[in-house]
């Protein structure tokens, strides 16, 4: 059998309490990943 390659499937998006993006991926044999987006300081886009 040859070398296992992970392959990352979107698992959900969601906001935390401190208002980042949080992106969780995961792959068929197990393996998950989470991904955080931090929020700039400032004005909100419009």
């Amino acid at each position: 059998m040859g070398e296992h390659v992970h392959v990352r499937v979107n698992a959900g998006v969601a906001v935390s309490d401190a208002g980042e993006l949080v992106e969780t991926f995961r792959c068929g044999c197990g393996a998950t990943w989470t991904r955080v987006y931090r929020v700039e300081e400032g004005e909100p886009e419009r």
